[in-house]
């Protein structure tokens, strides 16, 4: 995961992030806390709907830590908003102080509605605590501080609920690289060069018109097509491969729409892209 100073850098190849926050900047720092499993789902009912998220201290010193959740609704550019929720959880405990090395199992149980029409996506963030300075304290240069915030998706679907994943569209691209996240005390990167760096790619557009989420990194998709020379070209792109383009890829339900970005690393003649997901 990458990590920054003063706000949240979200990298889409992991479905929970971790955002690093200083006093000043730092070269370098370990993980403070772990938290596992990244992604929960969870039922609107039954034995589903309590889950078990552990937080584990990593630091050398104490860690305070809260927990807050928030709602999580996507564009279908993929941007995301988030909306305050811990009404819709009970959380226990909310907040804990962990010894080095110590963990705590996190509690989480559905109090939301239990007739809810379709599935919905959250986020369980695990913040730490900033800690006093001592006061007594003779500090030789600048104090730094530097807390860690992580995020684990949660999901709650309704029984028996599924998705319906459609294909809207599929379409030729050039992907260029993204810069990579700058890191705090570091010299800026330079930025590639698209035009020389650039890949091709597919973009497709998915609408899931199920009543539960989809997470398109969990299927097989297979591209058929041609090629700009004529000849025909398919190819498989796994999860691993797929986690690295689009992350989890969340697909809300009822009419969720979003737009994905594959690198295929071989050019598709337009008009002619077939795309297919399969288990």
């Amino acid at each position: 995961m990458s990590w920054s100073m003063g706000f949240v850098l979200r990298r889409f190849a992991r479905p929970a992030f971790v955002v690093a926050a200083a006093a000043v900047c730092v070269s370098s720092a370990v993980y403070a806390m772990r938290v596992s499993p990244m992604v929960v789902e969870m039922t609107t009912s039954g034995s589903g709907a309590v889950a078990r998220i552990e937080v584990q201290n990593l630091n050398q010193g104490n860690l305070p830590f809260e927990t807050r959740i928030t709602r999580i609704d996507y564009d279908d550019k993929g941007n995301m908003t988030e909306t305050p929720a811990d009404g819709d959880f009970l959380v226990f405990p909310p907040q804990g102080l962990l010894p080095p090395g110590a963990r705590q199992v996190i509690r989480l149980q559905w109090v939301g509605p239990a007739d809810l029409p379709a599935s919905r996506g959250y986020y369980l963030s695990v913040n730490e605590l900033p800690v006093a300075m001592a006061p007594d304290a003779q500090p030789t240069g600048a104090q730094v501080q530097v807390v860690y915030h992580m995020k684990a998706l949660v999901t709650v679907a309704p029984p028996k609920a599924s998705p319906k994943v459609e294909v809207v569209s599929a379409t030729p691209i050039m992907i260029a690289p993204k810069a990579p996240p700058a890191v705090p005390g570091a010299a800026p990167a330079a930025a590639p060069t698209p035009a020389a760096a650039a890949i091709p790619g597919v973009e497709v557009v998915v609408r899931n018109t199920g009543n539960r989420y989809a997470m398109m990194a969990g299927a097989t998709w297979t591209i058929d097509g041609k090629g700009v020379d004529g000849k025909s070209l398919s190819m498989t792109i796994n999860s691993d491969a797929l986690s690295r383009d689009i992350g989890v890829g969340y697909l809300a339900p009822l009419g969720g729409l979003r737009t994905f970005q594959i690198a295929t690393g071989t050019a598709f003649a337009p008009g002619s892209i077939k795309v297919r997901f399969s288990k």
